[in-house]
């Protein structure tokens, strides 16, 4: 059974920084997923925030590109998302993703609250 697992959210004042982790565990190959962040705030749409393919390419939505940097670690079966200049609309529950061409799996997620 595969399971991703957030860490790293609390409540920062705006201007601040935190560092979101995702743990994989399980039967999978991690190396063989593309990882992705997004994020959701109550009466909305879950979003892209950030994604990471298996061979290392990094994209960013718009609305934090400069300020979030996503990276992973393969050999520990993790991913991170720094989050830097936190703004108040970066609030909202952030969430792992791992995909593959034929499988999809999610965390449960973590809450960020930043703070005026």
């Amino acid at each position: 059974q595969v399971q991703l697992v957030e860490s790293g959210g609390g409540l920062v004042q705006a201007g601040g920084s935190l560092r979101l982790s995702c743990k994989i565990s399980g039967t999978i190959f991690i190396s063989l997923y593309d990882m992705g962040w997004y994020r959701q705030v109550p009466g909305k749409q879950r979003e892209l925030v950030a994604t990471i393919s298996s061979g290392g390419i990094a994209d960013y939505a718009d609305f934090v590109r400069d300020r979030f940097s996503i990276s992973r670690d393969n050999a520990k079966n993790t991913v991170h998302l720094q989050m830097n200049s936190l703004k108040r609309e970066d609030t909202a529950v952030y969430f792992c993703k791992a995909v593959s061409r034929f499988q999809a799996y999610w965390g449960q997620g973590t809450q960020v609250t930043v703070s005026s």
